[in-house]
């Protein structure tokens, strides 16, 4: 996309906050104009001093005593205006981003880097905060002292304005070259940065195994490593942005130089006065200024056009797995469910899946078997609706999945995966994720459905107990308990369970287990399962190798056809290390 068509859409961005601006130029205004009327109500003083060599009255000093008070005022109410409207558009593009990436799918987040990600959120965002607010009122405030400031001193000397406007082409000129260098910089820079970010997250979440494995030395150099890079690429940017201030100082005072040696001229020649003259020096050098910010703002710009691709890239990104136009929500369901001839791959011409093909009544429990890597997985997420299939259908009750809004899918499932992740809240908030509106009464007795009960209250705080960043202040066990809880009380029509009894020793499975059984009663469930005792009740056992759908039926009957499911149960029976799942 042009950079012109993102820079319209920061801009827009600002639009809610135009009225609050509107006000904070006003103000804007009321200061330049403060400031553009000091040098020359100071030409009187000025010339009274140095040629009737008489002081000025009290009133004059203390009139610009009040004209300065009156200008730190404005100047005042525009900057809080101003930066409160930055503040509120960062926050309001946080709530945005964040929202969009949360319709994104899967693919997307298992392509991407939380750091990554992270970073644009923080890093990025900053930069276009500052492009979207800041830009605008500093571009504003610099052209209006810079059209008055030009036209106070062509009314006052034509000839020495001339004079004085040489050096504009000359910025334009450096300005043009600088702002491209910083460009190509600024967006390095902010790679740089969110692969720094990556790293932090990395380690942070990684601890215990950098720990475990004693890398805490090789990830520490990797960490340096990297923040040298992205410190060397900085120093280049700040190189070449700091040169700024001292080639505009340079030129502005060269050009002040030039004014004076002309100036006294002048008023050698008795054409105009010393009081004139400093008064349009002083309006030069406030010049100058709006000529380097217009510079400086230059290469801001880049920079902000940097970020921007980077943001917009993101909420320019469509979901693969989204509600078609015409999507219909779906009613209440029994829990049937169809797979026909569906195929899948993460990767072009690497198929995970091929020509699944099974009918499940509603109300059937579904055992999922077979060696690692045979697609068990890959299908509840297909099932879960994580991911649409490469070909084939999935339909539920009758109706093709793809044609029933998300929303109204996803609250009548449930899935409990293995590796259960809790949020940095309290018991209670966790549990309740599952239905935010339950009450006290449903929210107990889902806990003590899934055996979660006694262990919560055994803690001081009982379900107000926080439970720290994903949860890792209670055992495997215990956050699975509470993953079933949550099941408990969203009451599905279809159950998935991804090993959900992995983490449980055997008198915790056994509690475990007959709340699962209660808990599946009536609802059409899929298990990935390892344990010969939960697999031995399914309803059906679907077996998978390689992707492809091997057998099915009842334990007895693939007992009797001994094939790959009889080959899996009997090294599993003599205690091969060769586990049924994923």
């Amino acid at each position: 996309m042009p950079d012109d068509s993102h820079t319209r859409r920061i801009f827009k961005l600002a639009q809610p906050y135009f009225c609050i601006l509107a006000l904070a130029t006003f103000f804007l205004l009321l200061s330049s104009g403060i400031s553009l009327s000091i040098p020359w109500l100071i030409r009187e003083p000025i010339d009274l001093i140095l040629t009737k060599r008489e002081i000025p009255s009290f009133a004059t000093f203390f009139g610009l005593i009040l004209l300065f008070m009156i200008q730190a005022l404005f100047s005042f109410a525009h900057n809080y205006l101003s930066d409160s409207v930055g503040e509120r558009l960062l926050a309001d593009l946080r709530v945005k981003l964040f929202s969009h990436l949360e319709t994104l799918s899967l693919p997307f987040f298992t392509g991407r880097r939380t750091g990554e990600l992270l970073s644009r959120m923080t890093n990025d965002l900053g930069v276009l905060q500052t492009m979207a607010t800041e830009m605008p009122v500093n571009f504003i405030r610099q052209a209006l002292v810079l059209i008055g400031g030009v036209g106070i001193i062509f009314y006052m000397n034509w000839r020495l304005t001339l004079l004085a406007l040489l050096l504009i082409p000359v910025v334009v000129l450096v300005a043009r070259f600088i702002g491209r260098r910083l460009r190509a910089l600024s967006t390095t820079v902010q790679d740089q940065l969110a692969e720094t970010t990556t790293l932090m997250e990395e380690m942070i979440s990684g601890i215990r195994t950098i720990k475990s494995f004693g890398r805490e030395g090789y990830e520490r150099d990797r960490f340096a490593f990297q923040s040298n890079q992205t410190l060397q690429v900085v120093l280049k940017r700040l190189k070449i942005s700091t040169a700024f201030g001292p080639l505009m100082l340079f030129m502005g005072l060269s050009t002040v130089c030039g004014l004076l040696w002309y100036g006294a001229k002048e008023v050698q020649l008795g054409k105009i006065t010393a009081g004139e003259v400093i008064s349009f020096i002083m309006y030069a050098v406030i010049i100058t200024g709006p000529v380097g910010s217009f510079a400086r703002l230059f290469s801001r710009l880049q920079e902000g056009l940097g970020a921007s691709r980077r943001i917009f890239e993101l909420l320019d990104t469509e979901p693969e797995v989204a509600d078609l136009p015409n999507a219909r929500p779906l009613p209440e369901i029994a829990g049937a469910v169809r797979f026909e001839h569906v195929s899948f791959h993460y990767l072009k011409n690497q198929p995970v899946l091929h020509e699944i093909d099974f009918t499940i009544e509603a109300g059937e429990k579904v055992a999922l078997v077979g060696p690692s890597g045979a697609g068990k997985s890959t299908l509840v997420h297909l099932l879960h609706r994580f991911y649409d299939p490469t070909s084939g259908s999935i339909l539920i009750d009758g109706q093709p999945l793809r044609s029933v809004q998300l929303k109204s899918y996803y609250d009548q499932i449930a899935y409990v995966p293995q590796e259960v992740v809790l949020f940095a809240g309290t018991l209670r908030e966790n549990i309740l994720y599952g239905r935010l509106d339950a009450t006290e009464a449903a929210l107990i007795s889902a806990s003590q459905a899934a055996h979660a009960d006694d262990f919560i209250m055994s803690f001081p705080d009982g379900y107000e107990t926080l439970v720290g960043e994903k949860g890792l202040t209670l055992s495997g066990g215990q956050r699975q308990r509470i993953a079933i809880a949550r099941a408990f009380l969203k009451n599905p029509a279809i159950l998935i369970f991804d090993e959900a009894t992995a983490f449980l020793d055997n008198e915790s499975e056994l509690k475990i287990q007959d709340a699962l059984d209660r808990l599946m009663l009536g609802k059409t469930t899929f298990m990935i399962a390892h344990r010969l005792s939960t697999i031995q009740k399914a309803d059906r056992i679907l077996v998978f190798n390689k992707g492809t759908l091997v057998e099915q039926g009842k334990h007895e009957v693939l007992i009797e056809k001994r094939g790959l499911y009889y080959h899996l149960y009997t090294l599993k029976e003599t205690g091969a290390d060769l586990s049924v799942s994923e």
